[in-house]
């Protein structure tokens, strides 16, 4: 099984902290004075301090912002801005990006009133810092830039020193690894020039990371043993001394694998730094901190196969981070727990343990979940594992069980761990909850139509499972082959779909419906299944599963096919074809350096022959038009024909129109006009979109945009087809759709089987782009 993400704090969170007191200090040309506690204002500075040193960050912001409105009426303005950046940090803690943001944000306008730069400098600092913890890039390095030049402008070594480290961790997100390295020993020079120990302890830790990464795990640990001695001179222990001990702690695991000559004096020297944390931590009544230093030596004592003690210092973990409501580690010691207990046998106990887990999950926000992520900061998904993990073991039960009502149990149950993972992926994909709330208003499928099959592919390290929904209930079908395998398969597969003047595609065509289709045959065959609707995980969202052959023919001649992100998402109505008015936007003509698209007009003019509704074409395409034609107009579809591409990252989405480009966040708030109303927007159709080769997560970005703009359903292509072709099944589609005896599957399936039968169209390039997403019906 993979491990859930190992380390909370060594990375954003202990840089946050050990540069927290650094840069409050730095917030006025004078050297910080003590707050007069004989003043409220005062004693809320301490009380918060106080707070947040012991781990109680909802307090510690209560008392910041008290400080801060009064420091506001007493128009003390750098104790206010100090107040504020504190506010700030607490809120971060507690995953309140926004407020976080807000604050600092009122923090800068003050500051720059000052005309000082040296006190605007470290707030820019602590914006960037903000940025990274969210993991939205492009702001953070805007905001740490701006104070790096300050600090050289400045030559103020405190300043450098925090910055040079924030860009460090900024340069490791990127995957430059070599510039974070020399950001990072950089970082150590200009702290210890400053005398700030705890800094350039957390910079060295930093830089040995970093090195491990580029392959020097001598030289990282060496930087290690720096680091901690530079750790053991400070004194007095506190809160972030805790902190940066983890933080190397965990990095000497890290070594384990890479110095295996050394692994039992690492081993010694992980726990015996992890203790001394927790020692540290029960000292300053810091639970929340002595909850990772436990949990985290259970998880040492787990992966050198000690069970006992593991499970014994993870229940411990999980204990305390239930006396201090912090769900942030909770989770973690559930599944940890779960893990440990499924190794020991535990079966049940196991799956108790992970349920719990993904529903301490399921409200924490985002940005906690992020920025306690080692593995989530190099770019790899945290929370994932958790989902398929507990799925894997409820197969696992359901593989032993004689019952047929404890086997259905499980396999819904699997199933629906599943569907919750869906939901968590999109709201980290579109940094929000806005996924919650499409649930709440949607109703489920609690039977499909006796046509109909839903396919769940699930692909484990060792093996694909299928779970299927039919209407004679659910079944389970498992296909040896590796994840490995079938994602390479299909990475080959997209390569070439492509390529129209060859028939390269066909044999990893007829290799993918051997494992995805052809097992599945003996428990279609013998119903009446018409469509078949997919929900998708990784890889399998980037390709198009019309074009899948079993020798024969196209899976699209057998089949009506649709995908969505998961049932639970989907909004179950029928198309309401007499209220169905379209809008079509859409470019011609080639614009900001975007090729022209002549065969729009002929979509255009195949929607306006069919339907009721308005255009917005070429100059009249606008971002403002288009706003206003969806709040005055009452349309049951959006068209837009215009050049789209979807990243992995959704700020780097976007569609083009006449003046500009309009992302993903305007497009949700442009459609979110109609979540208010009765009637949803029934269709979003992009007809030029694309997405990169291999790239799943601007798959899921594709699907993602209606959902979250609350359209029921979304047509949109994954590559870019600027012919004829396009044209003439959009027309189609849109002919075959005003048959109220078929669902929107079927008219795209007929749309497509025109193409493939048109002797110049018949490649799978032309017409198997196109899916149908979310509600098929």
């Amino acid at each position: 099984m993979l491990l859930p993400s190992r380390s909370f704090l060594h990375v954003i969170r202990q840089s946050l902290c050990s540069v927290l007191v650094v840069a409050i200090s730095l917030l006025t040309s004078t050297p910080s004075e003590p707050h007069d506690v004989s003043f409220p204002a005062g004693q809320s500075m301490k009380a918060g301090g106080l707070a947040f040193e012991r781990g109680a960050f909802g307090d510690a912001l209560s008392h910041w912002k008290q400080a801060a409105e009064l420091y506001k009426s007493s128009k003390n303005i750098p104790a206010q801005i100090e107040a504020l950046v504190l506010s700030s940090q607490a809120s971060l803690g507690l995953g309140q990006s926004k407020q976080a943001l807000q604050s600092l944000e009122l923090a800068l306008g003050l500051a720059q009133r000052s005309g000082d730069p040296m006190v605007e400098a470290p707030i820019l600092g602590h914006l960037g810092r903000a940025y990274l913890t969210m993991r939205q890039l492009p702001q953070a390095s805007e905001f740490l830039q701006q104070a790096s030049s300050v600090a050289h402008k400045q030559n103020s070594s405190p300043l450098l020193a925090t910055t040079l480290n924030d860009l460090g961790i900024l340069l490791v997100l990127q995957q430059q690894d070599q510039k974070a390295l020399d950001a990072f020993q950089e970082s150590v020079t200009h702290a210890q020039s400053a005398g700030l120990s705890l800094l350039a302890a957390t910079a060295r830790t930093n830089a040995a990371r970093a090195l491990l990464r580029l392959h020097q795990p001598t030289e990282s640990r060496l930087a290690l043993d720096a680091a901690l001695d530079q750790l053991k001179d400070l004194t007095p222990s506190s809160r972030n001394s805790s902190l940066g001990l983890i933080g190397i702690a965990l990095a000497y695991q890290r070594l384990l694998p890479h110095l295996l000559q050394e692994h039992d004096a690492l081993v010694l020297r992980t726990a015996g730094v992890l203790q001394e944390a927790a020692t540290i931590s029960e000292q300053q009544g810091d639970k929340r901190t002595l909850s990772y230093a436990i949990g985290y030596l259970g998880h040492l004592y787990e992966i050198e196969f000690r069970m006992d003690e593991a499970l014994q210092l993870t229940r411990r973990a999980l204990f305390i981070a239930q006396s201090v409501d912090a769900p942030e580690s909770l989770y973690r010691w559930q599944w940890q727990l779960g893990r440990q207990l499924a190794a020991t046998g535990q079966l049940d106990q196991a799956i108790a343990s992970y349920r719990q887990a993904t529903l301490t999950l399921q409200p924490i926000r985002l940005e906690v979940v992020q920025a306690s992520s080692d593995d989530s900061f190099a770019g790899q998904n945290t929370v994932k594992p958790l989902f398929f993990e507990l799925a894997d073991l409820l197969l696992q039960r359901a593989s032993l069980s004689d019952e047929d009502k404890s086997v259905d149990g499980d396999l819904h149950a699997a199933r629906d761990a599943i569907e919750a993972y869906k939901t968590a992926e999109l709201r980290d994909y579109f940094k929000d909850d806005c996924v919650d709330a499409v649930r709440s208003r949607l109703t489920t499928f609690d039977r499909l139509s006796p046509d109909t099959a839903v396919i769940y592919p699930i692909m484990f390290s060792s093996r694909l499972e299928l779970l299927m929904s039919l209407p004679t209930g659910f079944k389970r079908i498992s296909v040896p082959v590796t994840a490995d395998q079938l994602t390479q398969e299909i990475r080959a597969f997209r390569r070439v779909v492509e390529k129209r003047t060859t028939r390269e595609y066909l044999p990893h065509a007829q290799q993918l419906y051997n494992w995805l289709i052809r097992p599945l045959e003996a428990e279609i065959s013998p119903l009446t299944i018409t469509t078949l609707v997919f929900v998708p995980d990784s890889a399998l969202r980037t390709i198009p599963l019309a074009a899948l052959h079993d020798g024969s023919t196209f899976l699209i001649n057998k089949f009506a096919l649709a995908m969505t992100p998961g049932l639970t998402l989907t909004d179950p109505r029928p198309l309401n074809r007499d209220k169905l008015r379209f809008l079509t936007a859409g470019l011609t003509k080639s614009v900001q350096g975007f090729p022209p698209l002549p065969y729009v007009v002929d979509e255009v003019q195949s929607i306006q022959q069919l339907y009721k509704g308005d255009q917005l074409m070429n100059n009249t395409f606008q971002t403002s038009r288009l706003e206003r034609e969806l709040r005055e107009g009452r349309y049951g579809g959006l068209h837009i024909a215009t050049h789209g591409q979807f990243s992995t990252d959704v700020n780097d989405s976007f569609l083009l129109t006449f003046d500009g480009k309009l992302t993903m966040q305007t497009l949700d708030q442009l459609i979110g006009l109609f979540r208010f109303r009765q009637e949803p927007l029934e269709l979003l159709t992009l007809s030029a979109c694309q997405t990169g080769i291999g790239d799943d997560r601007a798959a899921l970005g594709l699907a993602g945009v209606a959902l979250k703009a609350g359209a029921r359903s979304a047509l949109a292509t994954l590559w870019f087809i600027n012919d004829e072709a396009s044209a003439t099944l959009i027309a189609e589609f849109y002919r075959q759709l005003r048959n109220p005896a078929l669902s929107k599957a079927v008219a795209l399936q007929r749309a497509q089987i025109k193409l493939l039968n048109d002797r110049i169209y018949g490649h799978p390039a032309y017409w198997s782009p196109f899916l149908l997403m979310n509600n098929w019906l």
